[in-house]
């Protein structure tokens, strides 16, 4: 099995414990590990979410953020970001900025336990996406501010962390501070 098919166990101080299955490792016990999620914006204030596949164990057909994913053992949270970024979504990045980096969670929808350390990062481009069919249903662009509107006047439209992550981007200064820079050029 490829070292991209496992999910990297931690405590919860973030001290590896080990890998795991990804796959047989998400279920109703599914323990701690490594996540990341990334929140892309383009040059209009909009951001990029993704109507996650039908085939998907975990939260299938579920609207979210940009691309959610596992860091391999050893990878930096950057350059995860960036292969599943290009895998998923056929973008290629140079920044990624990590705004939230000791975000975590722990969820579940129909038997399936989400619980992960996943740290939340921001990027920015405007290149046009190529979605993966085997990773995404569909994928949409929204304002930002309609976005944050949204979660607030209809809870649970969009995946869990997803929504977590955007009312605590939504409040943080550095993560303001560059979408407004990039919005607004």
């Amino acid at each position: 099995m490829a070292a991209i098919d496992h999910i990297v166990l931690v405590d919860k101080n973030n001290n590896v414990l080990g890998v795991a299955p990804k796959l047989e490792s998400h279920n109703k016990n599914t323990p701690l590990h490594r996540a990341f999620s990334l929140f892309l914006f383009n040059s209009k204030g909009e951001l990029l979410l993704q109507q996650r596949s039908k085939n998907k164990k975990t939260w299938p057909l579920v609207w979210s953020n940009s691309v959610c994913g596992h860091p391999m053992l050893n990878e930096k949270n950057s350059d995860a970001v960036k292969r599943r970024l290009e895998f998923e979504l056929g973008i290629k990045l140079e920044k990624v900025y990590e705004i939230l980096p000791n975000f975590s969670y722990r969820a579940e929808m129909n038997g399936i336990v989400e619980n992960e350390l996943c740290p939340v990062l921001v990027a920015f481009t405007n290149a046009d996406p190529i979605p993966n069919t085997d990773e995404i249903e569909s994928i949409r662009w929204i304002k930002w501010q309609d976005f944050t509107k949204e979660i607030k006047e209809k809870p649970g439209t969009y995946s869990v962390w997803c929504e977590m992550e955007a009312k605590l981007l939504e409040n943080n200064k550095e993560f303001l501070s560059l979408w407004g820079l990039f919005a607004s050029s």
